[in-house]
């Protein structure tokens, strides 16, 4: 005798579990923005950190060099540079005539935050001078200080312009 062969299934998927896998790769892409926003928020502010570490260690670097009477200053400054500009042009040292100048920073970074594209990269930051109060920072003759000029909150809470 010979065994009656049994029906083949239906091969391929039926519609309802079409529905469930669309419904689990939206779920997933839904929960992914969110933490696409954070990943690319916690990358401008590690930007930022670096911008103002590296532009304030040249502005102190720029002082010392006043200080240490190797950059020619007038009397009554406070030794910190005119404009960000100065410390990536450099200024020649005076202890040493013919030596190159001294450079303080290879480029001067952007701020991160910074909406404008077409800004060079000095107009991106906010400048305080020696002679303004912290909580109300203006520019002046001298360069003392940078910060953001953004509005954003960061994710610790505090606002990156008081970084």
């Amino acid at each position: 005798m010979n065994p009656t062969p049994l029906p083949c299934p239906a091969k391929g998927f039926t519609l309802i579990e079409l529905v469930v896998a669309v419904a689990i790769v939206g779920i997933l892409a839904w929960m992914a923005v969110p933490l696409l926003e954070v990943t690319q928020q916690r990358r401008q502010e590690a930007e930022l950190r670096l911008a103002l570490r590296q532009i304030r260690g040249g502005l102190d670097a720029y002082r010392q060099a006043v200080l240490d009477k190797r950059i020619e200053a007038p009397a009554d400054s406070t030794g910190y540079p005119p404009t960000l500009e100065h410390l990536v042009a450099g200024v020649p040292d005076i202890t040493q005539p013919d030596s190159r100048p001294i450079y303080f920073l290879r480029r001067l970074p952007r701020d991160p935050f910074a909406t404008d594209g077409d800004a060079s990269a000095s107009d991106t930051w906010g400048k305080r001078s020696y002679a303004s109060p912290p909580d109300d920072p203006k520019e002046g003759e001298d360069v003392f200080d940078v910060f953001s000029r953004s509005e954003k909150i960061g994710l610790n809470g505090t606002r990156v312009r008081e970084w």
